[in-house]
């Protein structure tokens, strides 16, 4: 554990409280504040709270749960006034077996036995939406890919949000206007697996409290309007060994990195119920937008569903494609890891090559090719999820709590469709979905 960041009597006097910041099953932040006197407490012994109301957790007979304070990622928020810090979920003095930010540390911490770490970059993509009281959104601009000053009226938002990051510890690379009327991008430098999922929590964080500020809404939902482009999360992965990275090869991708892929492919179906979670993930994967639906890969190919982007000395990586940012990162990544590894393991070969548009092969073709589909609900990535055994030993005993808590959502929505007579393969965005994974 790292050493405690001593606080000087005047720091104790500016910063008097305590954010305690853990993440549901959803990956929804949680947690609960103390006076900043407690700080030393929440590391040595923990903080006990009731886990029985939080989504995926306990039952109600069972709650007792302890919160320690990871204090590397001690953070203090600028417009608050208070400090905030990331920790790990005990119960009964043993971490806590449906904590999403222990299981990834325990994928992370196994890999470290090997000398080993996965780093991973990600692209979150958000909405800015104007407040008007109502699910009639409204957009505040209507620029369009890469637009600039004119036509990207939240340009000064975004600089901004990324003028508060480095105070959670992330580094703004780029700020550009996507696809979508009122929709954004910014991306911020890579990091282990552990250390990026926080980040993201940050960055969702610092991205809603900017805009709130500005009177508008800013969302993270996949497809938070029928039409539109929705909001992916590009992973960008590679696997090192001390200060070497295993994905660089003589000539290219190392076989390390093929079979990387390989893994991948082979549980892309399982692998959706983690990276894309919720009903409105499947409003987002449907063809004819830049987000994959087909199984494949390439390596300048926008199509596919992993790509390998062009690069200079160690800079060699994955694009992994399809994750949106509804996704819980440290479960996401947790399951990611395993299966690249599985595809290490068992040297499996990178299947469905493809160079050419996807989208605009016939299905004779996409058979002939040896391209699969993505799932086209939450209900069969579930379905795929069950079959796959290295997906749910990535999760471990937390699979029950998962798959419970989703096939729930997925039965929720269904009734919800029934009451209205709306039909089941509807790719219209509902106000259930809305009313659910807006402020996600």
């Amino acid at each position: 554990m790292n050493e405690i960041k001593s606080m000087t009597m005047m720091e104790r006097r500016k910063i008097k409280f305590l954010q305690l910041i853990f993440v549901d099953i959803n990956g929804v932040p949680k947690g609960m504040e103390v006076p900043i006197e407690r700080y030393e407490e929440a590391i040595s012994d923990g903080i006990s709270f009731d886990g029985s109301s939080i989504p995926g957790f306990q039952g109600i007979e069972d709650s007792d749960l302890i919160f320690k304070a990871d204090p590397s990622t001690y953070a203090e928020i600028p417009w608050e006034g208070v400090a905030r810090v990331y920790g790990f979920i005990y119960k009964d003095d043993k971490p806590y077996h449906a904590d999403p930010r222990g299981i990834l540390k325990s994928v992370s911490d196994e890999l470290a036995k090997e000398g080993l770490k996965v780093y991973i970059g990600p692209e979150p993509e958000f909405y800015l939406f104007r407040k008007n009281g109502t699910w009639e959104l409204q957009l505040p601009d209507v620029g369009g890919y890469f637009d600039i000053i004119n036509l990207d009226k939240a340009k000064d938002v975004k600089r901004e949000i990324a003028l508060y990051m480095p105070y959670f510890g992330l580094t703004p690379e780029v700020l550009h206007h996507e696809v979508g009327a009122g929709q954004h991008e910014i991306d911020f430098r890579f990091s282990d697996a552990l250390g990026t999922a926080d980040n993201i929590i940050s960055f969702k964080y610092v991205v809603k409290a900017v805009a709130e500020s500005h009177g508008l809404y800013a969302t993270f939902m996949p497809k938070p309007i029928y039409g539109m482009p929705g909001n992916g999360m590009h992973l960008h992965i590679s696997l090192w060994k001390d200060e070497e990275n295993l994905f660089v090869g003589e000539d290219g991708l190392s076989e390390t990195a093929l079979y990387f892929i390989g893994g991948i492919l082979k549980h892309a179906k399982a692998l959706a119920a983690l990276t894309n979670p919720t009903v409105n993930s499947y409003k987002r994967l449907v063809p004819g937008y830049e987000a994959p639906v087909y199984v494949s890969w390439g390596y300048r190919n926008r199509s596919a569903l992993i790509r390998v982007p062009a690069y200079k000395g160690k800079g060699a990586r994955i694009e992994y494609r399809c994750p949106d940012p509804s996704a819980n990162p440290y479960l996401a990544f947790a399951a990611i890891i395993e299966a690249g590894l599985d595809g290490i393991k068992h040297k499996i070969e990178p299947f469905a090559y493809v160079e050419e548009n996807v989208y605009e092969m016939d299905r004779e073709k996409r058979i002939e090719t040896g391209i699969e589909t993505l799932p086209s609900s939450l209900k069969e990535a579930l379905d795929e999820l069950e079959k796959d055994k290295i997906v749910r030993k990535a999760l471990g005993k937390a699979y029950r709590n998962f798959k419970e808590y989703k096939e729930r959502e997925w039965g929720e929505y269904i009734e919800y469709l029934k009451k209205r007579n709306i039909p089941l393969e509807t790719k219209e965005v509902t106000e259930w979905e809305l009313e659910r994974y807006f402020y996600v």
